[in-house]
C-alpha cells in the first residue's frame, strides 16, 4: 500500500509541470484572443490565430521560448497589421514572459492600459507610427527593464517628464515626429543611452540637458532647442536690477548740510546733461558722415541682395531637413575676389555654350545665396541670379588636388548628359576656390520627400511615383556606367536623388568620389556602402549596384538605411528585409503608404526581388545595371506605370 501511494505521489510530481505548462500557454493565448477582438483589423493578417492551432508555431507575430514551466510567449511582433483602437486591460499585461512588443505602423490610440506596469520583464517596445495622443503615459516609467523604446511618429504632446529617469537601462529612446512642448528637464539622465532622437517637435525649446549633448545635431533638428551640437543658446540680456529706493531720513527739518548737498546734486545733473547732449551731437555728426561714405562705397559693390524663398534640400544635404543660414551673397562665402580679372574668367568654364548667355562669374558672385546643406564634398548653396533664375552652387571642400588634375576630372563629369542626371552647368577652378554649378531642383531630394514630413499633413509618394523613381535612377546610373568600365557614381543615396516638379528623379554628385585624395576624410552615409568597399577612391560599378539596391529597398520599406540600425533587429536594411522574408511576414516589409495598393502587390514583390539581387554580399552575384534597367522597365510596363512620373503623389 505504501509503495502504491509513493508511486502515485511521484506521478503527481511529474504531471505538475505539464499541467502548469498547459495552463500558462493557455493564459497567453486567451489574452491574445481578447487583444485581437478589441483591436479590430480590416486585414486578414491574424487569421492564423485560431483555437485549433498551436500559438508558438502557427500564429503570425508570435514567438515562444522555453521556461522552467514550459513554452511561453516572449515576442509579439505585429507591425502593419491594421490594428486600431485602444489596448484593453488584462491582455499584454498577462503575457508575463514577454520581452519584445512591436506594434508599430498601426492605428492604435491612447491610452495604454494601466496594468502594463506589471510587465517587469519587457526590454523592447516599439509603438512608433500609431495614433497615440496626449502626454507620454506614466505607466511606461515603471517598465524598469526597458532597453529600447520607440514612440516616434505619433501625436504625443505635452512636456517630457522627469519620471523617464526611472528607465536606467534604456539604450534607445526615439521620440521624433511628435508634438512635445516646453523644455527638456535638465536633470534628464540615462546612463546607458546609445541612441536618442527628439527631432521635429517644433514646440520644444530651451537648452539641451547636459547628458544629451553627446548626440549629433540630427537628433534635435526641427525643434527650438539650443546648446550642445546646436551651438550656444542666445538668451536676451539680463535686466539690470532696479535701484534701491533711498532710505528715508529721520523726521525733522532739513539741516544746512542737506540743503547744500541737494544744490550740488542739481548742479551736477545739469552739467552732466549738457556734456551728454554735446557727446550725442558729436556722434551723430560722425555717423552721418560715415553713412555718406558707405553710400558712395556701396555704389561700387554688388546690388542689394534678393530675399529668397525657403529652399528644399539639394545635393549632399542632411537626410531629413535642410541646413538653414541667413541669406548672403555668394561672394561673401567665396574666396573669389569681386573684381574679376580676365585671367579669373578663364577659370570659370561652361560645359554648354547656351549657359554663357544665362550668367557669368560676376553675376554668380553677386547672386544672393542660401545654404541648402553640408554634404560629403562641401557646402551647397541656392543662388538667385539678378534675372530671378536659380542655380545650385557646390563650394567644394576636402579635396586636395592640383588645379590641372581637378580640371581634368571635373570635365569628365561634365561631359555626362542624360535626362536622369543633374546637369553640371559650369565650374570655377583656382588655387583658393572651387565651385561647381548645377541646375537647381525645386522639389529637393528624395530623402526629404520620403522622410522629411511624417505628420498629418504629409502627402505620401504613391506606388507609381516610387516605381518611376527606381527606373529613372537606374537609367541615370546605366548612362554613367556606359561611359566606361572605370566610371562609377560612387555615392548613391536618397539625398543625392533630386526631384523635378513632376517628381522625375535625377542623380546628383556623380563622380565626385574620384576627387577625394587618399588622405582626406570621407563621411559617406552609413547603410548604402557595399560591404567590400574599404577605400573611398575605389568604388566599383558593382558597388554602385549595391547602393542602388539599398535605395530601392528604402523606397519600398520607407526605412532610411541609417535608421535601420536602430530598428528592433539591429541589422542593416538588406539583412532586415531578408529576415522578414524568411519569416514570411510580408505585411511588415512594405511601407504602410504602399499597403493599400493591393493590385500592385506582385509588381512590388518583383521590384523587391530586384533590390535583393542588387544587395547580394558578393559583387559577382549582383546583376549589371543594364540588366536591372531591363527588369524594372518590364515591371513598369506590366503595371502600366507612366514613365514620366507626372502622377507625383496622392
Amino acid at each position: 500500500m505504501e509503495e502504491l501511494a509513493s508511486l502515485l505521489f511521484s506521478l503527481l510530481l511529474i504531471s505538475l509541470p505539464l499541467l502548469s505548462t498547459s495552463q500558462s500557454l493557455t493564459d497567453d493565448s486567451s489574452a491574445l484572443f481578447t487583444f485581437k477582438s478589441a483591436l479590430a483589423t480590416h486585414t486578414h493578417s491574424l487569421d492564423s490565430w485560431t483555437f485549433t492551432s498551436y500559438p508558438c508555431t502557427a500564429w503570425v507575430g508570435v514567438n515562444c521560448s522555453s521556461t522552467f514551466t514550459g513554452p511561453r510567449i516572449f515576442q509579439l511582433r505585429l507591425p502593419g497589421t491594421g490594428l486600431s483602437g485602444a489596448i484593453p486591460l488584462s491582455t499584454i499585461s498577462n503575457l508575463t514572459s514577454l520581452r519584445v512588443l512591436s506594434l508599430r505602423y498601426n492605428l492604435i490610440t491612447s491610452p495604454l492600459p494601466d496594468d502594463l506596469s506589471l510587465q517587469r520583464n519587457i526590454t523592447e517596445m516599439y509603438l512608433n507610427n500609431n495614433k497615440f495622443t496626449g502626454p507620454i503615459p506614466t505607466v511606461l516609467s515603471s517598465l524598469l527593464s526597458l532597453e529600447k523604446l520607440d514612440l516616434s511618429s505619433n501625436n504625443f504632446s505635452g512636456a517630457i517628464s522627469i519620471s523617464l529617469n526611472n528607465l536606467t537601462q534604456l539604450k534607445y529612446l526615439l521620440l521624433q515626429y511628435n508634438d512635445f512642448s516646453g523644455t527638456l528637464p535638465q536633470q534628464l539622465n540615462f546612463p546607458n543611452l546609445q541612441h536618442f532622437n527628439i527631432s521635429y517637435n517644433s514646440n520644444l525649446s530651451g537648452p539641451i540637458p547636459p547628458s544629451l549633448t553627446k548626440f549629433p545635431a540630427s537628433a534635435f533638428i526641427g525643434t527650438k532647442l539650443c546648446g550642445g551640437p546646436l551651438g550656444p543658446c542666445q538668451f536676451g540680456p539680463t535686466p539690470s536690477p532696479s535701484p534701491s529706493p533711498p532710505s528715508p531720513s529721520p523726521a525733522g527739518p532739513p539741516s544746512s548740510d542737506s540743503k547744500n548737498l541737494h544744490a550740488g546734486v542739481i548742479v551736477g545733473i545739469v552739467i552732466g546733461s549738457v556734456v551728454a547732449v554735446a557727446v550725442l551731437i558729436f556722434l551723430l555728426v560722425i555717423l552721418f558722415r560715415k553713412g555718406q561714405n558707405d553710400d558712395q562705397t556701396a555704389n561700387t559693390k554688388q546690388p542689394e541682395m534678393m530675399q529668397p524663398e525657403p529652399a528644399q534640400i539639394q545635393s549632399g544635404t542632411a537626410q531629413a531637413a535642410p541646413y538653414r543660414s541667413a541669406t548672403t551673397s555668394l561672394n561673401a562665402v567665396s574666396a573669389v575676389p569681386v573684381a574679376v580679372p580676365t585671367t579669373t574668367n578663364r577659370k570659370f568654364v561652361f560645359f554648354r555654350k547656351g549657359e554663357v548667355k544665362r550668367f557669368d562669374l560676376e553675376a554668380l558672385l553677386r547672386a544672393s545665396a542660401e545654404v541648402l546643406g553640408k554634404g560629403t564634398y562641401g557646402t551647397t548653396y541656392k543662388a538667385i541670379l539678378e534675372s530671378g533664375e536659380m542655380v545650385a552652387v557646390k563650394r567644394v571642400s576636402k579635396i586636395y588636388l592640383p588645379e590641372r588634375e581637378f580640371r581634368e576630372k571635373v570635365e569628365r563629369v561634365g561631359e555626362l548628359e542624360h535626362r536622369n542626371i543633374v546637369p553640371l552647368l559650369a565650374f570655377y577652378n583656382s588655387k583658393d576656390e572651387r565651385l561647381l554649378v548645377y541646375d537647381y531642383m525645386p522639389m529637393g531630394s528624395l530623402s526629404a520627400v520620403l522622410h522629411g514630413n511624417r505628420g498629418s499633413g504629409r502627402t505620401p509618394l504613391n506606388w507609381e511615383t516610387r516605381a518611376n523613381i527606381a527606373l529613372a535612377v537606374s537609367c541615370g546610373l546605366h548612362h554613367i556606367h556606359s561611359a566606361g568600365p572605370t566610371f562609377s557614381h560612387g555615392n548613391i543615396k536618397s539625398s543625392n536623388v533630386l526631384l523635378t516638379t513632376s517628381y522625375e528623379a535625377r542623380l546628383s554628385d556623380h563622380g565626385l568620389f574620384s576627387f577625394v585624395s587618399t588622405t582626406s576624410p570621407t563621411s559617406r552615409v552609413a547603410g548604402y556602402r557595399a560591404p567590400e568597399i574599404t577605400d573611398p577612391k575605389k568604388i566599383s560599378q558593382k558597388a554602385d549596384v549595391y547602393s542602388y539596391g539599398v535605395l530601392v529597398l528604402e523606397l519600398l520599406t520607407g526605412k532610411a538605411p541609417a535608421q535601420a540600425l536602430l530598428s528592433e533587429e539591429g541589422v542593416d536594411l538588406p539583412r532586415w528585409v531578408q529576415s522578414v522574408l524568411r519569416e514570411e511576414s510580408m505585411g511588415e516589409v512594405f511601407d504602410m503608404d504602399l499597403v493599400r495598393y493591393q493590385n500592385a502587390g506582385e509588381d512590388m514583390m518583383q521590384l523587391l526581388r530586384v533590390a535583393m539581387d542588387c544587395t547580394m554580399l558578393l559583387p559577382d552575384q549582383r546583376p549589371n545595371i543594364s540588366d536591372v534597367v531591363t527588369r524594372i522597365e518590364e515591371i513598369v510596363k506590366n503595371g502600366e506605370v507612366s514613365v514620366s512620373g507626372e502622377s507625383g503623389t496622392e
